[in-house]
């Protein structure tokens, strides 16, 4: 498929949760002019504390320079986890990072491009307290692998337990609210019609506020991304991996 933008986020490259096999099918099967890179790409946190990289890990990397080689323009947005390359904002060959972007789409809109930690207040004023719901989130995607083992077992699909807890507990439910508001209002202040994040691994497309607010997940539970088409139509897909025919399965999400 051939599509005019596309945006990720999230892979969390470092890291046993990260579905590096779905990154790269999705980036193998799919061409873009330009793919943002919407921050959390490298999980430099969890980096620190356990060393893991895998060759699939190397994998993606390289099929991210590949693809820069050959024409597609690669912006990378860095996040919480990966804020190291922020220091590092300018072009490298096809490679560009910036700290946020301001893209027009194919049918005018201006979109504020950018990860989101920025206004996340645990973030942004007690990062201790971050790096202390990170571990807790990881012990939750831990206890993914034995349950899915079971489901797989059975000829089930994936199931995120994480994913379940954040729309089921009241406290998640409510900071998610006020994310994505927060997000709204910075767009409108910057004079933009919509934004496009991540951050909170939890894909949307919604309008608030009169702005369009996008949401491109993760590649740790949701596996989804954000695709244009050539008349500015922005669509949130999930990508299916494991299958014989790998077909992108545009599924619009409002929240």
């Amino acid at each position: 498929m051939n599509c005019k933008t596309a945006w990720i986020s999230d892979l969390h490259l470092g890291t046993r949760h990260c579905d590096a096999a779905g990154v790269l099918e999705f980036l193998k099967l799919n061409e873009f002019e330009r793919l943002y890179l919407v921050g959390d790409i490298v999980d430099l946190w969890h980096l620190r504390r356990n060393r893991y990289w895998p060759q699939s890990h190397n994998d993606v990397i390289q099929k991210l320079l590949r693809k820069a080689r050959k024409g597609t323009e690669v912006i990378w947005v860095p996040g919480n986890h990966d804020e190291f390359c922020a220091h590092f904002v300018g072009a490298y060959g096809n490679v560009v990072i910036k700290p946020r972007d301001l893209y027009t789409a194919a049918d005018g809109r201006r979109l504020l491009v950018m990860h989101g930690h920025e206004l996340d207040t645990v973030i942004t004023h007690a990062k201790w307290l971050a790096h202390l719901g990170d571990l807790g989130y990881m012990a939750l995607l831990k206890a993914n692998l034995p349950l899915n083992f079971i489901r797989n077992t059975l000829g089930l699909g994936y199931w995120s337990l994480s994913a379940y807890v954040k729309a089921r507990v009241k406290e998640a439910v409510s900071f998610i609210g006020r994310f994505q508001d927060a997000l709204a209002r910075y767009a409108e202040l910057h004079h933009a019609d919509g934004v496009i994040c991540g951050h909170i691994h939890t894909p949307a497309v919604a309008i608030i506020r009169g702005i369009s607010y996008y949401n491109c997940g993760d590649w740790v539970e949701s596996r989804s991304a954000l695709v244009e088409d050539y008349d500015g139509r922005i669509e949130l897909i999930r990508w299916q991996t494991h299958r014989t025919t790998a077909v992108l399965q545009p599924e619009r999400m409002v929240s």
